[in-house]
């Protein structure tokens, strides 16, 4: 869910803002409870049942969405012929993403929700209209254990695409920890160029206020084919500045880290700057309430396949709204048991789950060779392998595929 909302093909906007937002004041001490669950479980923290009111009706194969909420961002290095400066557009586009990836639920919901965890095969698909033609979307789960969500974002008039795959690995120590084991490449035809790009850490803040809320940590890296590295440190509230969610970047040519071409800085959920590092002077900007997205169209509920995740996870999110969750519970126990059913017929006639667009591959080359220089190891172990979208299987697909 986004804070623009999203829409049906009809253009209507559909029924995603109706989720409650921050703890209520009756349910403290279910919340609580709940912290104390946390600190105490040894395991995977997305497995655990979390209390009524910090349910998301959203599946988290819904988040790929995140990635081309500005689609005329996404497609901007296409037009620049200068590597350089293409490198420059390919940083500014992926930290105007993060808003969307981290804090717009919270903006919008009041805090950070659960999402629904997707069964295998659920299918997310749409798109966006708007200067920049039609981009578009399919994201698809892959993998139920582990959890692996896959996407394919592209805009063929620009001639630009953006694939890759990501795992959650949540754990506890005095907060939520979420590791992202992924990574996603875009790709520029007109330059056979291609961009890997890792994936931040994050954790939760807010949780003994009872209103939680996303802060990223550590480091991720963008690294060109064409020679040249951007490296984001997310430093959470800034000691100097005050204010959450603060950034520094560089950017710089393979190998010289010590010598930035270009720098930039602000707060991911806000305004940034990125400067020339020698002289100083403001190159881009970014300021997300002058920069609006742009609404994801998807299919009206009775147009979509079965697979497609707002048609079946509809009379879960339609309980969770509602906040029944008797309801909620037998409704989630409804798919879960057909997916069980179907895991069963799978293993009694020696076949795995057909991925619909998607194919398995036990490496990448394309990879190794961007992810050498930042270090970045691939963890196929951990996603089930690697996961790249197949465009055979695209064009042979039955509905719900709807190319443009």
């Amino acid at each position: 869910m986004n804070g623009n909302g999203r829409k049906h093909a009809s253009g209507t906007s559909t029924p995603k803002d109706s989720e409650g937002s921050a703890v209520p004041a009756q349910s403290k001490g279910s919340w609580t409870s709940f912290l104390k669950s946390v600190a105490s479980f040894n395991g995977d923290l997305s497995s655990m049942t979390a209390p009524p009111f910090i349910l998301s009706t959203t599946s988290l194969v819904e988040y790929s969405s995140y990635w081309a909420e500005h689609p005329s961002t996404l497609v901007a290095p296409a037009n620049e012929k200068d590597p350089e400066k293409r490198a420059v557009l390919v940083l500014k586009w992926f930290l105007s993403t993060l808003k969307q990836q981290y804090s717009s639920r919270n903006e919008k919901l009041g805090s950070e929700k659960k999402p629904l965890n997707p069964f295998l095969g659920e299918l997310f698909l749409g798109k966006w209209e708007d200067e920049a033609g039609t981009t578009q979307l399919v994201s698809e789960q892959v993998s139920h254990h582990p959890p692996v969500t896959a996407y394919s974002i592209w805009n063929s008039q620009a001639g630009v695409r953006l694939q890759g795959y990501n795992a959650q690995k949540a754990s506890f120590s005095r907060t939520i920890n979420v590791k992202q084991i992924g990574h996603a490449i875009l790709h520029i035809d007109a330059f056979d160029e291609d961009y890997l790009i890792t994936l931040p850490s994050l954790h939760i803040e807010g949780l003994i206020s009872g209103a939680p809320y996303v802060e990223l940590d550590s480091s991720s890296y963008i690294r060109s084919s064409s020679g040249y590295t951007a490296k984001i440190d997310y430093s959470g509230k800034g000691w100097l500045s005050g204010k959450k969610n603060t950034f520094t970047a560089s950017l710089y040519q393979d190998g010289k880290e010590k010598q930035p071409l270009y720098t930039a800085d602000g707060q991911w959920t806000d305004c940034f700057t990125i400067r020339n590092a020698k002289t100083k002077d403001v190159v881009e900007t970014f300021d997300p309430t002058v920069t609006k997205t742009t609404p994801l169209t998807v299919a009206a509920l009775d147009q979509q396949d079965e697979m497609e995740s707002r048609r079946a996870w509809q009379k879960v999110a339609q309980a969770i709204s509602k906040g029944d969750m008797n309801t909620t519970s037998a409704e989630k126990s409804v798919i879960e048991n057909q997916q069980r059913e179907m895991r069963k017929h799978e293993k009694e006639e020696g076949r795995e789950w057909s991925r619909r667009f998607f194919t398995r591959a036990p490496k990448s080359a394309l990879f190794d060779a961007l992810a050498n220089a930042i270090g970045e190891p691939i963890n196929t172990n951990l996603t089930d392998g690697v996961w790249l979208f197949d465009q055979e299987k695209a064009k042979n697909s039955a509905p719900p595929f709807r190319p443009q």
